[in-house]
């Protein structure tokens, strides 16, 4: 199996994981689009008592994500999902995570990925639950820093259904499946970690 890797995931996985460290609970991370598979290896070594469950739809990473967590029993085998279909295969099998953690997805897919997302954290988020994002975004309608709004257009030149999302949107797309905004942390390279809660 051949390791993917991504020089952004290597420099920006720790600072993710302090910030996760404060606002995760307890209990299983479905993790959504776990690309590489480097932030599942990370947090699977850190937190070996917590069971972590990496997900993507590619079947390269999927491979990927094998490869890097290889040795980390509290680390599932990678499954594939589709955020946009109507049931999870979790879903199917009666499982429910503590928390969903989502990196640098919803800017490089179709909003319609980023609607399958809240749905699916809406359905199988309990109370208490939480999906925390991780990427860039823009502020009401407004980019706080010029790299993103270059990252923006070039998104958008590759497919122009991508792009930097707006965080009312997305806090609003969370709201309508019970996900209210929770907390918006600043991170390194003008990046966000932003917590939805489930009541």
């Amino acid at each position: 199996m051949t390791k993917l890797h991504a020089p952004a995931a290597e420099r920006n996985r720790a600072p993710i994981a302090d910030a996760l460290a404060e606002v995760l609970p307890p209990g299983p991370v479905l993790e959504i689009a776990s690309g590489t598979g480097m932030h599942a290896a990370w947090c699977g070594a850190r937190w070996p008592e917590r069971p972590w469950w990496p997900t993507d739809l590619d079947a390269d990473a999927l491979a990927s994500i094998d490869a890097w967590c290889d040795a980390l029993p509290n680390v599932r085998a990678a499954e594939r999902l589709d955020v946009t279909a109507p049931v999870w295969p979790l879903e199917a099998r009666g499982e429910r995570p503590a928390a969903i953690f989502c990196a640098n997805m919803i800017h490089i897919a179709p909003w319609a990925a980023t609607l399958g997302l809240m749905a699916g954290a809406g359905r199988l988020l309990a109370a208490g639950g939480v999906l925390a994002l991780y990427g860039p975004f823009r502020f009401e309608g407004v980019f706080h820093a010029e790299s993103n709004a270059r990252f923006d257009r070039s998104l958008r030149a590759r497919d122009p259904r991508w792009g930097v999302r707006d965080l009312d949107d997305v806090t609003a797309a969370a709201a309508e499946h019970g996900l209210h905004r929770a907390e918006v942390r600043a991170l390194p390279a003008n990046n966000h970690v932003v917590v939805f809660a489930k009541p």
